[in-house]
């Protein structure tokens, strides 16, 4: 494994914790070396690389790194790839998971600021904030189009989650293996909606966030979704943030702010164990 020296002592609070690093990868040839080459592998027992049938030599040098590799045999799309990520990191017995993307835009000598608070016990989840250093997105060169966009959506996401977050999109996140175990993202979406179907599912489910400050680089290598794709991502963020309302306010259930044990209830009862039974006493069940 690579052997970089920075910060190169794992803390104590590692030492009953696994690591994995999980990198959802399409057409990352180009920057997966480098992003691997700067991850400080004292902080990781483990990276996991799933290849989303790439057309480059994604593949090829993944393998060269000796990484775990799993691909896909057909495109199943980025939220289909976590899926698969961290599926494959419980499997492998992960206290921690961090996702890392493979196209250079995050920093991977982070890691240890993402991992920390879980390691400690202050969060279950942990999100890399371009927008807690002030003029950050900016100088990494977010387009205006995605800051745009990401303002307008994380005003109405603070707002109907009651969180006050500084960002919900970021792709620079970690997560403990009891937030896996209890959010049920096998039924999110298998596109980039599943980002946000992720924190929603945090809110309903009353899990404790921690957000840190990040930089990030915008630039030719890095993978980035297009006008449309953002139009797109960002009318499904809305009616994510619809169902969740109706869900809460008992108009609608949704299936994906339902605990993982309700699958086995007939449809009809759904109603009546949300009239019954609130998220906090299911928590404190588990």
């Amino acid at each position: 494994m690579n052997t970089t020296t920075q910060n190169n002592s794992r803390p104590a609070a590692l030492a009953l914790h696994k690591v994995i690093v999980v990198m959802p990868a399409y057409n990352a040839a180009q920057t997966l070396e480098a992003t691997y080459s700067a991850i400080n592998t004292a902080w990781v027992d483990e990276i996991i690389l799933v290849d989303d049938d790439s057309r480059d030599g994604t593949l090829k040098i993944a393998e060269q790194l000796e990484l775990r590799v799993i691909r896909h045999p057909h495109n199943v799309g980025y939220g289909g790839n976590q899926k698969t990520c961290y599926r494959e990191a419980l499997r492998l017995g992960a206290d921690i998971i961090v996702m890392l993307h493979p196209d250079g835009q995050y920093d991977p000598k982070l890691l240890p600021q993402l991992i920390q608070p879980i390691a400690e016990g202050r969060a279950e989840l942990v999100l890399g904030s371009r927008f807690l250093i002030p003029g950050g997105a900016w100088r990494g060169g977010m387009p205006m189009y995605r800051w745009l966009a990401n303002r307008f959506l994380t005003f109405f996401e603070n707002l109907i989650l009651r969180q006050r977050l500084s960002e919900y999109h970021t792709g620079y996140r970690a997560y403990s293996r009891g937030f896996l175990e209890t959010v049920p993202f096998m039924r999110n979406s298998d596109g980039f909606c599943f980002d946000t179907e992720v924190l929603v599912q945090a809110a309903a489910f009353e899990q404790r966030l921690v957000e840190v400050p990040i930089t990030t680089k915008y630039f030719a290598g890095a993978s980035s979704a297009s006008l449309l794709q953002c139009l797109v991502y960002g009318v499904k963020t809305l009616l994510t943030l619809g169902k969740f309302m109706l869900h809460r306010l008992q108009l609608w259930p949704c299936r994906l702010f339902m605990p993982l044990q309700w699958d086995c209830a007939p449809r009809e009862s759904w109603r009546a164990q949300l009239q019954s039974e609130s998220i906090s006493t299911y928590r404190a069940r588990t």
